[in-house]
């Protein structure tokens, strides 16, 4: 991969990660209770998620599953129901001291934000479809796939680290907002509206011609 061309991918790559999505839902979630040091654990499985998917459309799973109704389908429900049961979790969250459970790290250890962030990824086909669609584009066939798929790998965890980093501290901003439970509980409220709002999205996805 030149140098032009990997440019042209970081720039891809910048526009894809500050798009809102599902990840950045969860990052923003996520920094809300837990702040942005403990919120990395749900953004490494983000990302972990994410390499799945690349793995997947590297070894040609992803076209496998994108071409297969049933495959495509059975991720995608998966992918909204998870959504969906977001949305209900943050919608009944209970007005608390935001500012004191972050000082104590409570409610969920690492390896469950971690899982939970892989979840919201792995069970999005969108990661599939955008792979397959724009991938190709920044691939050189005449030269080895392996460093090329690692160069891309590398550059979008690297990317998406750092955008859902600032997510999760946007999230972090908004503390010093909330001062009453009623606040926290509208907070909760839009925030379990953009899960739902995700899933719907997720819902209406469909397959492409070009992975049909």
């Amino acid at each position: 991969m030149t140098w032009q061309l990997w440019l042209a991918f970081l720039g891809a790559a910048i526009v894809i990660a500050l798009t809102p999505g599902p990840g950045a839902v969860q990052s923003m979630a996520t920094g809300l209770t837990h702040g942005v040091k403990r919120g990395y654990w749900s953004i490494v499985g983000l990302e972990v998620g994410l390499m799945l998917q690349l793995t997947l459309v590297a070894i040609g799973l992803g076209a496998a599953v994108a071409s297969s109704i049933v495959a495509f389908t059975v991720i995608k429900w998966l992918g909204v129901a998870y959504l969906a049961y977001l949305a209900v979790r943050q919608w009944r969250s209970a007005a608390i001291d935001l500012n004191a459970q972050l000082d104590r790290g409570t409610d969920g250890g690492a390896v469950s934000l971690l899982v939970r962030g892989f979840l919201v990824n792995a069970t999005n086909p969108k990661g599939l479809l955008f792979f397959l669609a724009v991938m190709p584009q920044f691939v050189v066939p005449t030269s080895p796939l392996l460093a090329q798929y690692l160069t891309i790998g590398i550059t979008m965890t690297a990317v998406d680290l750092v955008v859902m980093g600032l997510y999760t501290a946007l999230a972090v901003r908004l503390l010093t907002w909330l001062r009453t439970p009623r606040q926290q509980t509208v907070l909760n409220r839009a925030v379990s509206g953009l899960f739902a709002t995700a899933a719907v999205v997720l819902a209406l996805v469909r397959r492409g011609p070009a992975v049909a």
